[in-house]
């Protein structure tokens, strides 16, 4: 993946033509980390959000209490995301930081079960808003509020 690439595919994914099959756990830490990388934070954080949201629904899929976007999930790497881009970001190109990406901790996909239990986790409560993890905190950007 490289930066010119990844601008092809926010551009599909904004519209809502990048392919459902294509629409992977690795391409959801690459559009964040596109967003936080181009826009002041809280701007990139709401594009995730709402981009999310809007290519669930312009890609036949629902977002409700029990499938679709979920807040604390996003959330939770979109702290992962910011956190990554502060120890590593600074004066390094988004090809240099796609390539970092690969060596994250947090790319693994029950990274999240660290920090909650299971049933917190997938509660409609953390669907639908950011619930604070319930077995640690080490790692999260606890400081900064959402």
């Amino acid at each position: 993946m490289n930066a010119a690439t990844l601008q092809q595919i926010i551009e599909q994914f904004e519209a809502g033509t990048y392919p459902k099959e294509q629409w992977t756990h690795r391409a959801h830490f690459e559009m964040a980390l596109w967003y936080c990388y181009h826009q002041p934070l809280p701007q990139a954080i709401l594009s995730i959000k709402e981009g999310i949201k809007n290519y669930n629904i312009k890609t036949g899929g629902q977002n409700t209490e029990d499938s679709g976007y979920h807040e604390t999930i996003t959330m939770f790497y979109t702290r992962q995301i910011i956190h990554f881009l502060a120890r590593t970001g600074e004066g390094l190109t988004l090809d240099e930081l796609l390539a970092q990406l690969d060596l994250q901790p947090f790319l693994v996909k029950d990274y999240p079960f660290n920090f909650y239990s299971k049933e917190v986790l997938m509660s409609k409560e953390a669907r639908k808003r950011w619930v604070a993890p319930d077995k640690k905190m080490a790692g999260l950007l606890n400081a900064v509020s959402y």
